[in-house]
Order: structure tokens, then sequence, then C-alpha cells
């Protein structure tokens, strides 16, 4: 089995593992999960407690110990789940690595598994993963998993921040029934669904003046408050994490939100937002405007036109920085956006731009290569 395509542990979590329950070894830098083997094993479980764990190398070659066969490197062979992080490394996709000890290495970071925007595309080993980390099986619909899976929040947000990759980047199932295709939405949608009311809005708010001006202002002041709103919503909607209630509907409700975006980023139909549910968010901002905006009416919808424009721009933007080679300024922001799934979730909420994290203190300082 590949080894870029299981998961890498830390050696923390590795010596969390030892209890008759979930039983991990550990030989060089390979990881083994021998619970199955427990009551098999001839010297009894207790044995292989004993160094629950801890790496067997030393004991497997002890003679004076017992000799162990080649049926029991057969066994260790079928228990490969992963492998131990170098240095400072840690746990999900990709190969562990640590480039600060002058090594060919790359470092991996702690919290994502991750030490680049390549492993974010590194196909996941369905069973392996499953079987280390007791999430989600890919191989299975995902709703219902996490609706009946009774995950407490910590763990729920620790394993969906944990990037994985689905056949390719295809969609792994949902629902897996018939609502499965209303579950994905495709990039095209998004313009093709707003670019029609925006211009008839537009057009309705140029009975109001005299001249293009004042509608391009109003329109332009709408575009750049719609860049704040986008933040919000990324930092305080997006990622409540912290604030969820720690129940299985606040953490399915997460998921679906935004969750599912994280655990599996380079899902092509699950990235930008579905039609409908922008309704939903885009209702309360058209009063908004129009209290903003109270002393005239056609002002107020040419900047909710405006504000309506700058998320279909984000929608395409977000898209794009997955899925598309970029110019320079983009390919900066592409990196940017990029490392916010693999190195750091809770700074980078700018999507289109990186000002607002400047303002308020979450700009992500990275240093990543970007193809």
């Amino acid at each position: 089995m590949s080894g870029r395509t299981l998961p890498t542990l830390t050696i923390d979590e590795v010596e969390s593992h030892n209890s008759a329950k979930s039983c991990y070894v550990t030989v060089g830098r390979n990881v083994y999960d021998v619970t199955d083997f427990l009551d098999s094993h001839p010297g009894g479980a207790d044995l292989v407690l004993d160094w629950a764990g801890k790496d067997i190398g030393a004991i497997l070659k002890d003679e004076a110990s017992h000799t162990h066969s080649e049926a029991a490197y057969e066994v260790l062979d079928e228990s490969l789940v992963g492998y131990l992080a170098s240095g400072n490394g840690a746990a999900a996709n990709g190969k562990a690595t640590d480039g600060e000890n002058g090594t060919n290495e790359q470092w991996v970071h702690p919290r994502t598994g991750m030490s680049c925007e390549e492993d974010l595309s590194k196909d996941t080993d369905y069973n392996a993963d499953y079987k280390t980390h007791k999430f989600l099986d890919l191989n299975k619909p995902l709703f219902m998993q996490i609706w009946n899976g009774g995950f407490s929040k910590e763990f729920y947000l620790d394993q969906v921040h944990r990037p994985r990759h689905y056949k390719g980047g295809e969609s792994a199932p949902l629902f897996g029934n018939f609502l499965e295709p209303l579950s994905k939405t495709p990039w095209w949608l998004i313009p093709l669904v707003w670019w029609p009311p925006i211009s008839y809005g537009v057009s309705v708010a140029f009975q109001g003046f005299d001249s293009v001006a004042p509608v391009a202002g109003y329109f332009g002041f709408g575009l750049a408050f719609w860049t704040l709103i986008e933040y919000i919503l990324h930092r305080f909607l997006f990622h409540l994490d912290y604030y969820l209630p720690d129940n299985r509907v606040g953490i399915t409700a997460h998921f679906l939100l935004h969750g599912i975006h994280h655990y599996l980023p380079m899902d092509r139909y699950r990235l930008v937002m579905p039609p409908t549910l922008f309704v939903v968010l885009a209702a309360p901002f058209w009063k908004f405007a129009h209290a903003i905006l109270f002393y005239n009416w056609y002002a107020a919808t040419a900047a909710f036109c405006g504000g309506v424009f700058g998320y279909t721009l984000y929608d395409m933007t977000h898209y794009f920085l997955h899925h598309q080679n970029l110019p320079a300024y983009y390919k900066e922001l592409k990196k940017y956006h990029l490392a916010h799934h693999f190195l750091d979730y809770e700074n980078g909420f700018g999507v289109t731009s990186a000002f607002w994290d400047k303002i308020f203190g979450t700009e992500l300082v990275y240093n990543t290569k970007t193809n």
C-alpha cells in the first residue's frame, strides 16, 4: 500500500492507542493496529499490551524472548495503518515530513496532517483512514454517519479539519439516494442563476437616477461591502466551530454548511454555495441594504445588486482557487487560501482578498510553494 495514501501519526497519537480496545505498535516509522490480533497472540494479550503504543522492533528480533515466525510479520503487514511522523510532524493524510531538520523531508502540520497544497489532492486510503481515525467511512454515504456517529464536538472538529481526498476529486456519497444530485452544484450555475436578476435589479435602480454615476457608485459600495460580509460569514458562521452545540444537530448542520468542504476540500461539486442556500442568506441582506440606505430605495437596490454580484465573484474565485491554474496575482491568493485548508483553518478567512484578515488580525502567515 502506497505510503502517500496512508495517514501519518504523531508519537503522542500512537501512544494513546494503548489498551485492549485499540492497540497500536510501531516498527521503525511503520504504525500497526494489532487490536484484532491480541486474543490470537501465542503469548497472550497481556504480552502485546505491555508494548502497546511502543516500538516492537527490538523485541521482534530478540530470540531470548521468543522467536517470531514469518506469520507474525505477515500479521503486521496486514495491520499497517500509517506512518510515524518525523520530528514535530502529525496526523491525517500525506507522508510525514520534517524540513526543519535539514533532511529532504518536509514538516507535516500537527493539526491537519499535511505539509503542502499538493497533499490536498492525494487520494485517501478509505479503509486505513477509517480504521485509524474511526470517523467517517468514505465508502458509505456520509450524512447518516455524521447523524448517527455519536461524535463529540471536540473529536468532530479535529477530524473534519484533517482533509481527505476522494477518488481523484470526485464527490463522495453524501445521502446515497435521490437527494444526492441536489447536494452538488457546478460553479457555472452561480453566474447563470444570479447574473440575470442582478442585471434586472440594476435596470430598476436606474429608474431612480438621471445618470450612470450614482448607480455605479452605490453598486460599487455594495460590491466593496460584500468583502466584509464574506469575511464575517466565513469567520463567524462557517467557522462557528467552538461555539457549536455539542450534539448531533449542531454537528450535522456544521458539516453540511461548511465542514464537508474542509473534510473534502477538492470536491468540485460541493464547493460553491447552492442557490437555495444563498436565497436564505440573501433575504436578510435585502432588508439590511434598505435599512442602511433608507433614504433612497433605488440606491439600496443598486447596493444590494452590487453585493450579490460580489458574492458571485467570491464563489467563482473560490472555485478557481481550488481547481484552476491562475495568473500571478491569483497564484498568491490561491496559495493563501489553500494554506487555510492544509495549514491553519483558524486564520485566513478572506477568499477574494486578505484585506480584512489584516484589519482584524487573522492574516495567515505561511511559506509554501504553489504550482
